[in-house]
C-alpha cells in the first residue's frame, strides 16, 4: 500500500504514548510501500513535539531522522532543510518551510507580524518585512 500519512499517524508512531494506536501506526509504516509525508505533516509534527510535548530541539531532529530515513519515506529534503534553518536560526520550523516553499513559487520578501520569525529569516540571509 501507497499512504499519505497524517500528522497523527506519524505523532502515535513517533511518541508511542497511546500503546494500541501507537502499535498500529508503527506497524503500518513499516510496512507500507510509500510513506508520503507532506510538508504541512511534517510542520504540524514539529509543531505538536516543540508546543505540547516541549521536546527540545534536539529530540525533535532525531525524531525527524528516525521517521525520514526509513527507506520507504518520501518527502521534501529540501523544504525539512529549510525548517531545520529556521528553527536554528531562532523561527518555528513552519517558517522555514513558508519562506523556502514561497520563494520556490516566486516571492522575494518573507512577511510577518511576527518578530521573531522576521529576525530568524532575515539572519539566513533573506529579504524580509516585519509588519507594524
Amino acid at each position: 500500500m501507497k499512504i499519505i500519512a497524517d500528522t497523527n499517524v506519524l505523532l502515535r508512531a513517533a511518541l508511542q504514548d497511546d500503546p494500541t494506536q501507537g502499535a498500529k501506526a508503527k506497524r503500518l509504516l513499516e510496512e507500507a510501500e510509500l510513506v508520503v509525508v507532506s510538508r504541512h505533516a511534517l510542520c504540524e509534527f514539529v509543531w505538536v513535539l516543540h508546543r505540547t510535548y516541549k521536546l527540545p530541539q534536539a529530540q525533535i531532529a532525531t525524531a525527524m531522522s528516525k521517521l525520514l530515513n526509513s527507506e520507504n519515506v518520501i518527502a521534501d529534503d529540501i523544504a525539512i532543510d529549510a525548517g531545520f534553518k529556521a528553527m536554528n536560526a531562532g523561527a518555528d520550523f513552519a517558517d522555514g518551510v513558508i519562506d523556502y516553499e514561497g520563494r520556490w513559487l516566486g516571492g522575494e520578501t518573507f512577511v510577518s507580524f511576527d518578530k521573531r520569525a522576521v529576525a530568524a529569516i532575515a539572519k539566513l540571509g533573506r529579504q524580509t518585512k516585519l509588519l507594524a
